[in-house]
């Protein structure tokens, strides 16, 4: 691997000596918190921003309200909320009333019960499933052989018109459920609100990806190549 890239993934170091988290601190050679002293300076300028700041603030405080026993050492913390939960407390917190729900089709009835959980606690709520436009994939330059029914019409996902119609309709904040590799990314690009994520699409293993991770040694082992 290059010697000059950031491998923080791979650090060998105990958590609670690493120099991220603690002064003074070890750390490797590639280390990005000993190596980047301009871009820790030119990212807390960014924060200078009183509407992004305040969005990191909320964050955080999200972040702790997530735990119980927070007077006690680490070893002692218990997680208290599943992420719908904190999604809505975030959202109170941000005073955000308009949400938007971008979804897959594949994950359709997941997305009418968060729709109607959110009506219910008094949100207002646009949603846009992945299919909106019935634009045919061929549009985008897709053979009728790459398709997933071979040789059929068949209506592309449409991440840039999802993002655009909450756009129109003025969202303050996005969600996303199930939209595919890619398709999320371009979604993230295009919608003017903040988004976060709150499940992604793994068509195989139930829409929980890390299964394939902590199965590695054993039933999938052959990602390891």
């Amino acid at each position: 691997m290059p010697e000059n890239l950031s491998h923080c993934a791979l650090c060998g170091i105990p958590m609670a000596e690493r120099a991220c988290k603690t002064t003074p601190g070890k750390a490797p050679a590639v280390c990005p918190t000993c190596n980047y002293d301009r871009l820790k300076a030119e990212t807390l300028h960014v924060y200078e921003d009183s509407e992004l700041k305040e969005f990191a603030r909320q964050a955080s405080i999200q972040e702790a309200q997530g735990y119980t026993n927070r007077d006690k050492d680490y070893s002692q913390l218990k997680p208290v909320k599943p992420r719908i939960e904190e999604i809505i407390e975030f959202v109170q917190k941000m005073n955000y009333r308009h949400l938007g729900l971008a979804f897959c089709v594949g994950l359709r009835n997941e997305a009418k019960i968060v729709e109607q959980l959110l009506l219910q606690r008094g949100f207002q709520v646009s949603s846009v499933i992945c299919k909106i436009g019935n634009v045919d994939k061929n549009e985008i330059g897709l053979a009728d052989d790459e398709k997933i029914v071979i040789n059929t019409p068949e209506s592309m996902c449409n991440p840039v018109f999802q993002a655009r119609a909450l756009n129109e309709e003025k969202t303050e904040f996005n969600i996303v459920i199930g939209l595919c590799v890619g398709h999320d990314s371009i979604f993230f690009q295009q919608s003017a609100a903040p988004c976060t994520v709150f499940a992604v699409k793994d068509r195989l293993l139930g829409h929980n990806p890390l299964a394939a991770i902590y199965t590695l040694d054993s039933y999938y082992r052959s990602l390891k190549g």
